[in-house]
This record gives C-alpha cells, structure tokens and sequence, in this order.
C-alpha cells in the first residue's frame, strides 16, 4: 500500500514539473491564439448548428434616431403620425399567439392581445393548450401571473378557484363544499398547429367557419425548424398583408440589393446599382378557399442587367390565410423547397407582432437557411420603416396598374364583421 502511495506521489511529481514546464513556456501570443480559436469554434458552432434567433423590439428599426434615445424618437412618431380612417382594428379569425416551444407542460402565461387579457397554459394530461381570460371572476387576480396548472385545469393564485381549461366551469374552491353553477371563467377556443398555439376571435362571438391548414412537412418532422424572426410594427394590421398585392411596391423598394441595407435614405445608393433583385408576379383569390389570398413571384438577381446563374433563381408563393397567418413557400431549383410561417398578432390598436419561423427540408444546410432568414429580415426591415410613419389612406389614388390591391382590400373585407372594434382612442407613448 505505501509502495503504490509513493509511486502515485512520485508520478503526480512529475505530471506538475511538466505542466509548470508547459505553463513557463507560454506567451502572450499563445494565449491570444487558444482565447481566438475557442471564439472562432463557438461562432461556426452557431452558424452551423443553432437555430437562428433575431427579436427586433418597438422602436429598434424603422426610426431616423440621429443619436437620440430610441424610445423618446418612436414616441414623438406615434404623438404626431395621422391615422388615418383605419379599418377595425382587430378582424375575425385564427392569430398565433404563442410558439409552441414557449409553452411547457404545465406552464401558465399572461399575453395580451387583441384587446383582451389572456392566461395560455399547457396542460400536464394530453399536453394540450388552454386559453381562458386572465382575469378570476371572483376578485379579479390575474391567473396568467402566478397561476398553477392541475392536470387540464388552472387554479387562481389568490384564493385557490380552479378553472376547468375546456368550458372554464369552477370545479373547486378549497373553502367551499359547494361550488356555484354559475362560477366559470371565459374559454377561448384554440389549436395547436404548425408549431403556433393559435386563438380563434370573432367579434360576433360565432365558431370557426375555417381552420388554418397543416403544413405536412412540419407536422411530421421531415422538415426541419431553423429558428424565426420578430418584428413589431407600429401599424394597422391589414397595412402588412396588403404588402403581398401590392407589386409595384416589390419592384421599387424591394429591388435594390439586401447588402444595400435597410435605413431608405441609404438604401438607393448608386453604389448598389449595378445588382439588383428582379421580382415577377401576381396576386389572386383562391379558387378553393375563399379565405386565402395567393402571391406568386419568380424571383432572381441580375448584375449589370444581366439574370444571375440559377443559384439565384427562386420560385415564391405566399398564401395569406385569414388575416393573420402567411405560409411563404420558397422553391429552389437545386436546394429544394423550404417554407416561412408568417404570423401577425395584434399586440395593440397599432402596434402588431410580426414573427417568421423557418423550416426547410434535409437539402438546406442550416447556414443557407440563415441566409434566406437574414435576408427576409432585412426586406422586411424595410418595410417596417414605412410601416411606422405611413397614414392608412382608406380612398387612395389607385392606378389601374394597381387594380390587385382594390381586390385585395375587397377580399380582407370579409374579416371584418358589424361589432368589430372600432380605433376610437389615441395612444399616446409606446408600451416598453
């Protein structure tokens, strides 16, 4: 035992003279270059494996700031922009209003949303989600803060009520032997679909006429999820969709090239002239559901006006189902197919969350995924900067090269109902 105890002392000798020899023998320099090559193996380690993540908040992009402070320059926007005689504010039908990763078995959470104040929470027996209203009718707690998930139901933080997650009828009140019959929250109907927990609204209070359609891809897993997009605009909701008929918007804004940037006052730079994407397309109804609206574009890049190689080819078809869910399929020659699920909340009368999430198949490798990813971002970027100072113009001077957004605002027409909410208050200052 001691003659093993001395070899293992004498060897532990040794492995520190050799490790002070190593140690003593290092520079500066070396260190440098171990501290590079573990920031050089974390970033190619995000390019290549973790799902891209961009959140742009209120006030981030689409101001001119000239050094102020973002909010107080977004703010100023939003005192002196007109309105305009906006549309209702919220339409009727299917709005994500949560991802599914966000949500987890037995997790409650507060949104609000579409004029109303909501607690989402996933229950622990089928995993489904529930959407009730957040406040308790007993005393008014908000449940989405606080509250405790019990199998398919939610228990009130502040005096223990629990709410059946299905019809919202009271099942228990610790206190009480008896429950009354007519203690019950409000249920707001929803599904899960596409990886989007998506709630139904009707200002009428009428049941879905039409349900958003699964992606087959994402619903069994052949195609892969690359991470998504967010944006906040300060707009009305039908402004963003009306993007899809309007063409001639694509051919101006949209064409000069992404490295171009997005601040418009640069974007036209004649440096960027010589490269410019090219956009070719139409806009129609669906023949088979009168709820979807289609864009098809070809898309392609041209160098001192000549077509770029088919590297640069994509074949485009949007599909606005509803008011608020866009599937923006991208077709490559070569890469193969990928596809963006767009989701528009309104988070406010004026104030709408735009989010883009990413699948593409096998073919994609997730770099070139990003690349799609950061160059819809920075498209729609653009946008946003006039999204967030423009005025609805409910009479606007049409040409009859425009003829496809008088069909458009025809179309989303339909989601407005006679008790849609109406924009009747100012909003002073932005929500941070």
């Amino acid at each position: 035992m001691l003659y093993y105890f001395g070899n293992t002392m004498d060897r532990l000798q040794i492995n520190d003279k050799i490790m002070s020899s190593f140690l003593d023998k290092l520079t500066i320099y070396d260190i440098i270059l171990c501290i590079l090559v573990i920031a050089i193996t974390i970033y190619v380690h995000r390019i290549l494996f973790r799902p891209y993540q961009l959140v742009r908040n209120v006030g981030d992009v689409g101001y001119i700031t000239d050094g102020r402070n973002k909010k107080e320059v977004a703010n100023e926007i939003r005192k002196r922009r007109r309105a305009g005689d906006v549309p209702p504010v919220y339409p009727n039908g299917w709005f994500s209003v949560l991802r599914s990763w966000e949500l987890k078995q037995g997790e409650v959470k507060y949104v609000s949303a579409l004029g109303q104040e909501l607690a989402i929470f996933r229950g622990t027996v089928d995993n489904k989600p529930f959407i009730v209203d957040a406040y308790c009718p007993h005393l008014g707690a908000n449940i989405g803060v606080g509250g405790q998930v019990k199998g398919d139901c939610i228990q009130c933080p502040f005096h223990g009520w629990t709410f059946n997650g299905s019809d919202g009828k009271c099942i228990d009140i610790p206190y009480s032997s008896k429950v009354p019959e007519f203690a019950s929250i409000r249920t707001w109907r929803c599904l899960e679909v596409n990886g989007e927990i998506m709630l139904w609204f009707h200002a009428e209070e009428e049941e879905p006429d039409w349900f958003p359609p699964e992606v087959e891809g994402i619903k069994n897993g052949t195609m892969i999820y690359h991470g998504y997009t967010e944006h906040h605009v300060n707009a009305h909701i039908e402004e963003i969709p009306e993007n899809g008929a309007d063409l001639a918007h694509l051919h101006h804004l949209h064409s000069p090239f992404v490295a171009a940037g997005r601040d418009l006052r640069f974007t036209f730079s004649w440096l960027w002239k010589w490269v410019q994407h090219d956009w070719h397309g139409e806009w129609s109804v669906s023949p088979s559901d009168k709820h979807i609206g289609v864009m098809t574009l070809d898309h392609s890049l041209t160098i001192f006006g000549k077509k770029f190689p088919v590297l640069t080819t994509l074949a485009v078809e949007a599909c606005q189902i509803g008011p608020g869910i866009v599937h923006l399929r991208l077709r490559h020659p070569i890469l193969g197919d990928s596809i963006m699920v767009q989701t528009v909340l309104p988070m406010g009368p004026l104030h709408q969350k735009l989010v883009h999430s990413m699948f593409t198949t096998w073919r994609i490798p997730r770099p070139i995924a990003k690349i799609f990813m950061w160059s819809e971002a920075l498209q729609v970027e653009r946008d946003l900067m006039i999204w967030n100072h423009k005025m609805y113009q409910s009479k606007p001077m049409i040409l009859k090269e425009e003829s496809t957004l008088v069909k458009h605002r025809r179309w989303y027409s339909q989601f407005y109902s006679e008790n849609s909410p109406r924009y009747s208050t100012r909003k002073e200052t932005l929500d941070w």
